[in-house]
């Protein structure tokens, strides 16, 4: 009865705050009190107690009352720091403060007047006014001082009675990481209580840091995140070993522990939530655009202020590389190891946190990605990756899960050892709604690529660029493709290639040209161990003649236009597309359920401002330019000046692209939402001539030329119908000295650009806004970074 009782002292007081006419007075502690009693235990107490309409309520009718209410909660954890926090009484307080002001700040944040409050100098105490410093440091300063206090967030070092206990204020928090990893290798023993505080204060520091969510997202780079920059400052005396312990909490998580079946349904895992809490605190830290910074000005604009980017980006032993690494691969293909027992081991469900947070490492630390690259383990990343991409693909409120996964693959195809990687044999653990197949991690990307242009929702149609130019980029190192993918990239072709398609949109034929400049890399540099897809080519060569012969009048095209019929393109049939097995054990990719909530995202930038091409030698710095914003690509007729050099490098051992140069040229821009207007926009005859005379066919007609003939001779000498003969036939063959001068490898790396820094923040707090619903924090407030919808 008593906890009913002080609940409604507690309900009481918060309807007083709102229903006296008279401000209350600030020295009237038996009134302030109530709200940090020690019998309200939960966060759930005080978001029920202290409903929303309230505290607008109070914002706009008792706002002296709302400003006391905040200063008292901030005073309250300064005096705590003061004391060093060691009473029960004390930590209770602490915690209440903590949930009061988690459940306050964003109502405070939604309001542009408000929402310079905190950073408001409070009247000093003092004699002197110019120590006075805004309320919003004084209770960063206070949680962090509070998430490295002896038996309240970590365990006291040594055993001492109350006079001998350190003095919070002046404690050394580098000898009180959390966690063994990065920079500390004393793993301090664990308890439920400390994890639960720990979380509590970080979901308190997150909420200070969502200010980011109630400003447009055009806002935030002339208004940087006051928050997030004094925590990450140098004013932070913590923030090495704040920094340290979040990432090290983070990579040291093993959800399944000693792997007992079941036991996540016996015991609760306090752990967990603080693992999430860390991770969200870490992406929304690190987010900082590194393009903002002019490089004409001078190499000091672009070293950031950010603490945090800094530790991050100065990591360099392989230790704790492979710390981190391992930590984010465990966590990543948690959710998709299958077990005999179903639902015996706990699955973690923090995979999109988890991808951002790559993503920063990789970005940051150059290091930490080519150490990713130096070995198969990034086939770890890459498996879970491809899952989540073929399974989300039927989902629209997934939609940012597939953008931020091509993203990661386009940064990574950016590097030659990637394409190498990928040569590695794939065995199928994870069962995926794909077909069966044998083959390579590359047959398992093409094929999953295949899958989601064929079958993915129409919101898709914009990643086709990218998800094309990661093919383009591998496609010179992929020693090996199965049938399967073969036919799934002539599908591709087949598809793309159609006169409607072409014609329907002002960019629709540079995913042609993607896919031939797949094709030419392969013939070129790895013909010898492709005659699956060398096979596949002459079975559908029809496709590259009609190319060839795309007509260009003006009544072809209309006529072609009019056959549309609105069928998708996914109907474009394949014999090859019927009657396939799909994976045992694997579920159909299903849409979203209805009613289920999505954060709007702003449009992804065109692959030209995404990619930048870099030549690996300087002899091709200089290749001509065509007028339409593509260059030569040197395919069918290279300048005399390099004829003769890429000729030698020809005969040199086998074509291995690590030897051959690759050119410079202005990026295509593929955006499915190029035509703004595409009903003002109408095909000519001049505009298909302009292109299709500079379709790279070259290669392929020569191939088809020499080849054709002499399968067909022994098909009809041998009498052969059985396609593994011919198989057989093409294995041993060779083109050396018959195809053109081969071309330089093209390799479009990934360039930071405000465009994706802007979809990476907006992506990231909807991924927190929707994740963080016990207790709601941030729902029914309202937010200008995105919008939450229906589906």
């Amino acid at each position: 009865m008593g906890n009913v009782d002080t609940k409604l002292n507690f309900r009481k007081a918060v309807v007083q705050l709102t229903s006296k006419s008279e401000p209350i007075d600030a020295n009237d502690d038996s009134f302030w009190e109530q709200f940090w009693s020690e019998n309200v235990t939960n966060v759930q107490d005080i978001f029920t107690l202290v409903p929303a309409a309230e505290i607008r309520s109070l914002r706009e009718d008792a706002p002296s009352n709302l400003a006391t209410l905040c200063y008292k909660a901030v005073e309250k954890l300064v005096k705590a720091v003061d004391s060093s926090c060691r009473t029960q009484h004390e930590q209770q307080t602490v915690l209440n403060c903590a949930r009061l002001l988690t459940r306050i700040l964003p109502y405070i944040f939604e309001d542009s007047e408000w929402r310079g409050f905190f950073w408001s100098s409070l009247p000093s105490q003092g004699d002197d006014e110019d120590e006075s410093v805004p309320l919003a440091q004084s209770l960063l300063n206070a949680v962090c001082d509070l998430l490295f206090c002896p038996d309240f967030t970590v365990v006291a070092s040594r055993k001492s009675g109350p006079d001998k206990a350190e003095e919070l204020s002046a404690i050394d928090s580098c000898e009180y990481i959390w966690e063994a990893g990065v920079g500390f290798a004393h793993s301090p023993p664990r308890t439920p209580l400390l994890d639960s505080n720990r979380t509590e204060l970080l979901k308190l520091l997150l909420t200070c840091f969502s200010e980011t969510i109630y400003q447009p997202p055009t806002d935030i780079t002339q208004n940087p995140n006051k928050w997030i920059a004094h925590l990450t400052s140098s004013e932070n005396r913590h923030a090495l070993p704040m920094f340290t312990s979040l990432l090290n909490t983070v990579c040291a998580y093993d959800p399944v522990g000693l792997g007992v079946p079941y036991n996540h349904l016996i015991f609760n895992d306090s752990l967990e939530p603080l693992v999430e809490a860390a991770l969200q605190i870490l992406i929304v830290t690190l987010d900082h655009d590194t393009s903002s910074s002019s490089p004409t000005e001078g190499e000091d604009n672009t070293v950031p202020d950010n603490l945090f980017i800094n530790y991050l980006s100065r990591i360099h032993r392989d230790e704790d590389f492979e710390f981190i690494l391992t930590g984010v691969t465990r966590l990543l293909n948690n959710p998709l190891v299958q077990t005999y027992l179903p639902n015996s081991t706990k699955k973690v469900h923090f995979h999109q946190e988890l991808l951002v947070f790559f993503w920063k490492m990789c970005d940051y630390n150059k290091k930490f990605l080519y150490f990713v690259l130096k070995s198969s383990d990034v086939l770890e990343v890459l498996v879970p990756i491809l899952y989540h991409l073929n399974d989300s693909r039927a989902d629209q409120s997934r939609v940012g899960l597939m953008h931020i996964g091509v993203f990661i693959l386009l940064l990574l195809s950016g590097e030659r050892n990637f394409g190498v990687r990928l040569n590695k044999p794939y065995t199928a653990t994870i069962p995926m709604d794909i077909p069966v197949f044998t083959g390579t991690h590359a047959d398992l990307l093409i094929i999953v690529f295949h899958k989601i242009i064929t079958t993915g929702h129409q919101r898709l149609q914009p990643l086709f660029d990218c998800l094309l130019t990661i093919l383009v980029n591998v496609s010179p190192y992929l020693k090996t493709l199965s049938m399967v993918a073969s036919t799934k990239l002539l599908h591709l072709l087949e598809a793309f290639s159609t006169p409607w398609f072409l014609f329907s949109s002002s960019t629709n034929h540079h995913l042609v040209f993607f896919l031939l400049e797949i094709f030419n890399n392969i013939i070129q540099y790895q013909f010898d161990g492709n005659s699956n897809l060398v096979y596949t080519i002459i079975r559908k060569r029809q496709v590259f003649h009609n190319l060839a012969n795309l007509p260009s009048d003006y009544g072809t095209i209309a006529k072609s236009l009019n056959k549309r019929t609105r069928s998708r393109m996914s109907s474009t049939t394949s014999h090859e597309n019927v009657a396939e097995l799909a994976m045992e054990g694997s579920h159909p990719a299903l849409p979203a359920e209805p009613g289920t909530l999505k954060a709007t995202l702003p449009d992804t930038p065109g692959i030209g401002q995404m990619t930048e091409k870099e030549p690996a030698h300087p002899s091709y710095q200089n290749e001509q330019l065509l007028t339409n914003g593509m260059a030569a690509i040197a395919l069918d007729t290279p300048t005399a000046s390099t004829t003769e050099e890429t000729a030698n490098e020809n005969e040199e051992k086998s074509r291995s692209p690590s030897r051959q140069s690759v050119a410079t040229r202005n990026s295509l821009r593929v955006s499915a939402s190029g035509d703004k207007n595409p009903a003002h926009w109408t095909p000519t005859g001049e505009w298909v001539h302009s292109w299709k005379s500079k379709l790279p066919l070259q290669t392929i007609m020569r191939l088809l030329q020499v080849l054709v003939p002499q399968v067909e001779k022994i098909c009809i000498d041998k009498g052969l119908t059985d396609e593994s003969e011919i198989l057989k036939f093409l294995q041993h063959g060779t083109l050396v000295g018959l195809l053109p001068v081969p071309h330089p490898i093209l390799i479009r790396k990934y360039q930071a650009n405000s465009g994706t820094t802007t979809w990476f923040r907006t992506y990231m707090w909807g991924v927190i806004y929707l994740r963080n619903v016990d207790p709601p924090v941030w729902y029914d407030t309202d937010v200008k970074l995105f919008e939450i919808q229906r589906i």
